[in-house]
């Protein structure tokens, strides 16, 4: 999750918006940079790693009078981390920086180059920087050829650009990326967020999607729906949310597009980061992962053997190396990790890797540790996460595997080109059905506190939905402390129900599409040994005690996301009402890299 800043004014800029980019050092990046257009010079400046890099780099450069001037954190996802992958991105008299991806930017970069345009760089942001000169070669009128180079771009974007033919203002456009203007006594401000406007800024707007425009000094008066500015810092960094957990789960539907960008189009699924010739010799694939990313891995089992039709083995990498594992030469070895540290990953990771297997990272952070050591790796594009309950990762996690499933299946041709197509349909579909619906938020905050109480909880589901189960059984262990187990609902006679009593909660996840009536009887067992059912479900069920209502979907995977975003508000609400800290539970830490 990139960050965005800019100013115009009189102030000295450089300072100004190395201040901004450490506010938003929380949204985690991996490179850095600032240009500064003043008195018709344009001076820019980048740095790999962290701020102070970029600060020594720029350390014997001051701007004194007015001028103009946009500063950015990048994380990295077209292209590695490397300096000259860093924003701003530069053509000849313009400079631009950018949050989001654009799909469409092979396509206009190959047209681009076909008229002789040079890149430097692997990213997609360069391309706006060079569409909008080479726009301006039509018309002499800058926002005109802004808005037609906006216009181009396909994805979800907040973009600030500075050229020398306008040195007195800002362009901006905005779509499905935050992006904020502000004004204070000494000029006009632009951040990803508020935490860099407080003590410059008194009154800001929070553009809208489709937002295009010029500021300059004068215009700020012109916006609509200007508010005036919260003035404390944290509240700011978590944008409204009491927790960041809660921000978070609000903003999975986002980075799941994000995730989604750039490696599908109409035709297929593809991973620029994979050769073509990656699964050629591939009959199976072993999983290995910890915690959320176990869960992750194993809801994903389910989907490789039902689109690709390939052999899947998930394994908890805390044990995987210790039970000397027989393996095959014709077999992937897949490791899931948020941080790319996780101890017991890496060395099943560097186990693996002595036997010859081919392996591939999914993860979200570059030139993490487990990434350096796959042969190939896939970033979920999550962004940082400071809740220490992994909500975010987690749904990015499934959406690459679910991705990756269908790339093989195209590969492999073990689903057919109409199937693939409304398999596509689906993810977006389930980016959708990842989005917070106010009510059921309320819903759920007012149901949890009837449940604060009791001797445990079962959290049950079949299919896909047994992982989801294990999943939400963790989130409520991690921040309430309760005592939470998740099992195959099929399973429960086979020991598990002679817990069931009326102290006794379960949390039934009973999907319309798929086994319904399966998990329906399931639940009637445990009802009718007087257990408390809160069912999750489109559909009403006579037996629950409370019913958690979805929306109606065509698809199970629909309600997979959907599901999965209640079964962490329900954590979440239980544990505020039980006076926890959510965003640090005790005993636990973000990135486990002990044994």
């Amino acid at each position: 999750m990139c960050g965005i800043v800019g100013y115009i004014g009189t102030r000295e800029k450089k300072s100004l918006l190395l201040h901004g980019l450490k506010e938003l050092e929380y949204r985690g990046y991996d490179s850095a940079g600032l240009a500064v257009l003043e008195q018709e010079e344009l001076h820019v400046f980048r740095a790999t790693g962290k701020l102070k890099n970029l600060e020594h780099a720029c350390k014997d450069f001051v701007s004194e009078g007015f001028g103009v001037a946009i500063g950015h954190t990048r994380w990295a996802t077209h292209g590695k981390p490397t300096e000259i992958n860093a924003h701003p991105h530069t053509a000849t008299f313009s400079s631009v920086i950018h949050n989001g991806i654009i799909e469409n930017y092979q396509e206009i970069k190959q047209n681009l180059m076909d008229k002789n345009v040079v890149f430097c760089s692997q990213t997609d942001t360069e391309v706006i920087v060079h569409l909008f000169e080479e726009n301006l070669k039509e018309t002499s009128h800058t926002l005109e050829a802004f808005k037609k180079t906006i216009h181009s771009l396909k994805g979800a974007y907040a973009i600030l650009l500075i050229t020398q033919e306008a040195p007195k203002g800002i362009y901006y456009a905005k779509q499905g990326s935050p992006l904020v203007i502000g004004q204070g006594p000494d000029g006009i401000y632009f951040s990803s967020s508020d935490a860099p406007l407080i003590g410059y800024a008194t009154h800001v707007c929070y553009l809208e999607d489709g937002a295009i425009g010029f500021m300059d000094n004068d215009s700020f008066s012109s916006l609509s729906d200007i508010k005036t500015l919260n003035s404390n810092r944290l509240y700011a960094q978590k944008e409204g949310f009491r927790y960041f957990m809660e921000k978070e789960i609000y903003e999975q539907h986002k980075v799941l597009l994000e995730t989604m960008m750039g490696r599908m189009d109409e035709e297929e699924v593809y991973f620029e980061e994979i050769n073509d010739d990656f699964f050629t010799d591939i009959q199976r694939i072993t999983i290995c992962a910890c915690g959320t990313s176990y869960h992750a891995a194993l809801s994903a089992s389910y989907l490789f053997e039902r689109i690709a039709k390939i052999k899947c083995n998930v394994a908890i990498a805390s044990e995987w190396r210790y039970k000397e594992p027989i393996v095959e030469h014709d077999e992937l070895f897949i490791v899931v990790s948020q941080s790319g540290e996780t101890a017991d990953t890496l060395e099943a990771l560097k186990n693996i890797k002595t036997q010859g297997l081919k392996t591939l990272a999914i993860c979200n952070v570059d030139n993490s540790s487990i990434v350096r050591e796959a042969d190939t790796t896939l970033l979920t594009r999550a962004g940082i996460e400071k809740g220490v309950a992994s909500t975010k990762a987690f749904a990015t996690q499934m959406m690459v595997l679910w991705m990756l499933a269908l790339y093989i299946g195209q590969k492999k041709e073990t689903i057919s080109k109409e199937e693939s197509k409304k398999e596509r349909a689906i993810m977006l579909r389930a980016i959708e059905a990842a989005k917070v619906l106010p009510q059921t938020h309320e819903k759920i905050r007012r149901l949890s506190k009837r449940y604060l109480h009791g001797h445990g909880f079962f959290f049950i589901g079949r299919d896909i939905f047994y992982p989801l189960a294990l999943e939400g059984a963790l989130k409520l262990k991690e921040i309430s402390y309760l005592h939470a187990e998740g099992y195959p609902s099929g399973d429960m006679k086979h020991g598990p129900i002679a817990l069931a009593d009326s102290n006794l909660f379960t949390i039934a996840l009973m999907p319309r599409n798929l086994l319904y009536d399966k998990v329906k009887s399931n639940v009637e067992e445990l009802a009718a040994r007087d257990a408390t059912i809160c069912a999750i479900s489109s559909l009403e069920l006579e037996v629950a005690d409370d019913i958690i209502i979805l929306k109606e979907h065509s698809s199970y995977m629909e309600e997979f996301f959907e599901m999965m975003v209640v079964l962490q508000l329900f954590a979440l609400e239980v544990s505020i009402r039980l006076g926890n800290d959510v965003d640090m539970p005790r005993n636990l830490a973000k990135s486990v890299t002990v044994e």
